[in-house]
């Protein structure tokens, strides 16, 4: 979470809103110069039975906060370990789809990223944008920065707003790496990592996050996928708000 006072409340309104309810919900403050904590503070007071965590790093990095939360889940004793982004809406089955995931046998879960019905964009927009993903991941596959020795199965593309992992497969793969969002790209990093280490990973299509289309708004699409493939477009502003 970084600046998000006026998303962050819709994430935890999607997550309270679970069927799927044994979880703690860890908030990763990335330095924040807005109202976002004092959001989160107070929505954890009027949520009593859900178990809420407001932690603080300083670092900026969207690789680092991300670790910092995992590791903070894993040092608390979970065994599965969840990412989504304060800009993004969780579907109400989401954490139930990743413990049936888990249950299958997977120990990395990419989950289908959708985007947000309430930012102005039309179905043809929205529609243009998944298949973008689409075409994004079919490239990342025969990308040659994601091949080479030592892989035990395919790339798998993973949408660092939807994933999930086991803490012990985030233990022995390093996790993410404590980067920021300008020099890599922390989520395909971490899947290349994995598939060092098991071929129990994959994309589950029923794990369902809303993400934000800010950055296709701001930029374009075609520059929106050239900045994440390999930072092909290099934008003044990162940080869309």
């Amino acid at each position: 979470m970084l600046n998000e006072e006026k998303l962050v409340q819709q994430t935890l309104d999607s997550l309270a809103a679970q069927e799927h309810q044994d979880f703690t919900v860890v908030v990763v403050d990335n330095g924040s110069t807005d109202a976002s904590c004092l959001i989160v503070s107070e929505f954890a007071a009027a949520h009593p039975h859900m178990d809420i965590r407001l932690v603080h790093e300083a670092e900026k990095g969207t690789g680092t906060a991300a670790d910092t939360g995992m590791r903070f889940g894993v040092e608390h004793g979970a065994r599965w370990l969840a990412r989504t982004d304060a800009d993004c809406l969780a579907a109400p089955d989401w954490t139930a789809k990743i413990v049936r995931a888990f249950d299958d046998g997977l120990e990395l879960i990419a989950g289908q990223l959708v985007p947000r019905g309430d930012e102005g964009i039309s179905t043809r927009g929205r529609t243009m944008m998944l298949l973008a993903v689409e075409i994004a991941s079919f490239f990342g596959r025969i990308r040659p920065g994601n091949k080479g020795e030592g892989y035990l199965g395919p790339y798998q593309m993973l949408p660092g707003c939807n994933m999930a992992i086991t803490a012990d497969m985030y233990h022995r793969s390093g996790g993410f790496p404590r980067t920021s969002i300008e020099d890599l790209h922390e989520d395909r990093a971490l899947s290349n990592r994995v598939r060092k280490l098991t071929r129990n990973y994959a994309l589950r299509r029923d794990v369902v996050v809303y993400g934000s289309s800010r950055r296709v708004k701001a930029w374009g699409l075609k520059n929106t996928l050239a900045w994440y493939a390999d930072h092909r477009y290099r934008p003044e502003h990162v940080d869309i708000r």
